[in-house]
């Protein structure tokens, strides 16, 4: 199913899984914020278990729901497929569980539609102006390890590498979209570097996030975060060594939107 006619070249994607205990009250704000005057709402519901699709479809929210749990990657590589298919031109990725302020939409669209024009915002906790809450020590080494590991590879200062706030223009969400071009598994600072070395244009914002109200981050624990760390520093190293052998996809110009394609079918519920 294809969006309706709103003439919005802004889409908010929202990847959920088992959320329920979050969601409706995020999904409120959001709502009651200017932001949904100028931009369409897309939750991806990654085949949660709880009651987390009937909560958005309540709130009479557009959701695509996996059939299976896909993990957090594809999730928003669906998100990232939906606006190639109907034309938008920026999306903006937040988190489902209340840690990312509605107030940080605006601030990342104006940058991305700025003079500046940068193909992918990063909304930092770290820069001036940010407001946070306090962090684990691993946590904070993980942050401080791959900010260092950006500046090697790609020479560029991203204070907060791990953030999944971001917004994206078409020219980025539209390579994600491709097969091959995306970390389904853990798109983190790793597609950071790759887009970085391919010559797209990362710009930071200051960001107002809050504490986790509910339920648990995917890297909660001691050897989760270890763990992750591990995984991150290969996956860095394999973009890294594919560039250096010309084995990453070029950025390649998309039509303004592809007519005659759907989301699978049942994929999408309104």
């Amino acid at each position: 199913m294809k969006k309706e006619n709103t003439n919005k070249e802004l889409l908010i994607i929202i990847p959920a899984y088992n959320e329920e205990a979050s969601i409706s009250g995020f999904l409120s704000k959001l709502l009651a914020d200017e932001s949904h005057t100028y931009a369409d709402i897309l939750v991806i519901n990654d085949a949660s278990t709880d009651n987390t699709l009937s909560i958005v479809q309540e709130l009479n929210i557009p959701v695509i729901s996996h059939p299976y749990n896909l993990g957090y990657g594809t999730a928003l590589q669906t998100g990232y497929k939906y606006a190639v298919i109907n034309g938008y031109q920026y999306i903006i990725q937040i988190d489902s569980d209340g840690q990312h302020d509605v107030c940080n939409i605006q601030r990342i669209y104006e940058l991305l539609t700025s003079k500046e024009k940068p193909d992918l915002v990063i909304g930092s906790r770290f820069l001036k102006g940010s407001q946070s809450f306090p962090i684990s020590l691993t946590k904070k080494i993980a942050i401080a390890f791959f900010s260092i590991v950006i500046r090697l590879t790609s020479r560029q200062k991203i204070t907060d590498p791990t953030s999944g706030l971001q917004g994206l223009n078409r020219k980025v969400f539209g390579y994600y979209a491709r097969f091959g071009n995306f970390d389904n598994s853990y798109p983190d600072a790793n597609m950071l570097v790759q887009m970085t070395l391919l010559g797209y244009r990362v710009q930071e914002c200051p960001a107002i996030m809050h504490r986790r109200e509910a339920g648990k981050s995917m890297h909660f624990g001691i050897i989760e975060p270890i763990l992750y760390m591990f995984i991150m520093v290969f996956s860095t190293l394999n973009v890294f060594i594919r560039h250096k052998w010309h084995l990453l996809a070029k950025p390649t110009t998309l039509p303004e939107k592809t007519e005659n394609v759907k989301p699978t079918k049942g994929g999408i519920k309104h």
